[in-house]
């Protein structure tokens, strides 16, 4: 066995030597390190900068499909309006039906129409009779019906056995209020 003792103490180190050792020995890593960073910074920019394009495109994708479901969008409205209307229309036909089958299914066989008006679902008519009584019979039963609000019997004139009476109907409702 061969012992290689040195009894000459060790040179002191002055600072260029240790920045070359530095240098020789942990540079490296270093630099290695820091391309490490480099590079992954790199590759979070570029997935970074991808993914602000993936949201402008998707972006410019909905302000298209905006842009062309805008006028269906209207187009829609305007047909949704017609069709409050055209609801609006039938309803006021079927009411004015009902009022005017109403009317007429209750009418008296011994009155005779002189004059008949209809204005916004309100009957003004004149009838003649020989018989008062059929007269107050009529009055008497659109009031217990209920069916219009307001039925008004304007004063009879008598012309020789001739009853002639204004009335008026007002105010149709579809069912009777009970």
């Amino acid at each position: 066995m061969k012992y290689k003792i040195n009894l000459l103490p060790e040179k002191e180190k002055d600072f260029l030597d240790k920045s070359i050792y530095f240098v020789l020995h942990y540079l490296r890593y270093v630099l290695v390190l820091t391309q490490i960073v480099v590079i992954s910074v790199f590759f979070y920019r570029f997935k970074i900068d991808q993914e602000i394009i993936d949201l402008k495109d998707g972006l410019q994708q909905k302000q298209e499909i905006v842009a062309v479901s805008d006028p269906l969008l209207k187009q829609a409205e305007v047909v949704d309006l017609k069709t409050k209307q055209i609801r609006e229309v039938v309803v006021d036909q079927a009411s004015f039906s009902e009022s005017f089958t109403y009317f007429l299914s209750t009418f008296p066989l011994q009155l005779t129409i002189g004059q008949l008006s209809i204005r916004d679902g309100s009957y003004a008519f004149e009838v003649t009779t020989t018989d008062p009584e059929t007269i107050r019979t009529y009055v008497a039963r659109m009031k217990l019906d209920k069916r219009f609000k307001d039925v008004v019997l304007g004063s009879i004139k008598r012309n020789g056995s001739i009853f002639i009476a204004p009335f008026t109907l007002s105010h149709f409702q579809l069912y009777a209020a009970k």
